[in-house]
């Protein structure tokens, strides 16, 4: 059954593009074009909401506010979209609910991939619970990993963004969604960290060391091992 995702926009021409886009991608689509429209929306039936922060009378985060505080839209995912890309705006979306932020303008290929890794993590999409590359298996049921049949020993940080990055082959994580998404909820880390975590990683898992990659200025991502425009590892 395909996911169905409310977007919530006072602009009709991105709604229809957005629109477009998504049911390009399998997804059913909801529009709202405001706050107090979308709260009227018949939620049993959404799995994500794209809410825009800008919106005249009621804007996004006092939307996500509200919907953090009903029962039946508590744990909709939300995913902000916005121009507005400091660092207050930012934690205030965070602050308010927004399981994700990003900023206009935005390509289609991230909003996919942005919508793809929190429906993962809310539990509305199905993931393998095996990732394989080459001879490496990724087990998620058992949290194992294996090269060759020997395991391999990481730590529980270590093999959850192991698994992040390999379930989303191909996108390219910021540190800062890493730290999101793998570290516990509350736990303050710097860049540094995030980067020390992936060193570990990729001396505990070679040969396939060169499949985790660094897109310099952007992050970290992880591609397939017959891929040979690799950016990398340091």
């Amino acid at each position: 059954m395909n996911k169905t995702i409310l977007i919530v926009d006072d602009e009709p021409d991105l709604c229809e593009i957005l629109s477009y886009n998504l049911h390009n991608a399998g997804y059913a689509t909801i529009v709202a074009h405001s706050g107090i429209e979308a709260q009227k929306e018949d939620f049993s039936q959404v799995d994500l909401v794209l809410l825009d922060v800008m919106m005249p009378v009621m804007n996004g985060v006092e939307v996500a506010r509200i919907l953090r505080s009903r029962p039946d839209t508590q744990s909709v995912p939300i995913i902000f979209l916005t121009a507005l890309d400091g660092e207050q705006d930012k934690l205030d979306g965070f602050d308010a609910g927004a399981d994700d932020y990003i900023s206009k303008p935005f390509s289609v290929k991230e909003l996919m991939a942005r919508i793809k890794a929190v429906l993962s993590r809310s539990g509305k999409l199905h993931l393998p619970a095996v990732a394989t590359c080459g001879q490496m298996i990724v087990n998620h049921e058992d949290k194992s990993v294996a090269i060759n049949g020997i395991p391999v020993e990481l730590s529980r940080l270590e093999f959850d963004i192991l698994w992040l990055l390999m379930t989303h082959r191909g996108h390219v994580f910021s540190r800062d969604e890493l730290m999101r998404n793998a570290w516990p909820s509350g736990v303050i880390v710097s860049a540094r960290t995030v980067d020390v975590n992936i060193t570990r990683i990729r001396k505990k898992i070679e040969p396939y060391s060169r499949c985790l990659c660094t897109r310099h200025g952007y992050g970290y991502y992880f591609t397939n091992e017959d891929n040979d425009e690799n950016e990398k590892t340091n």
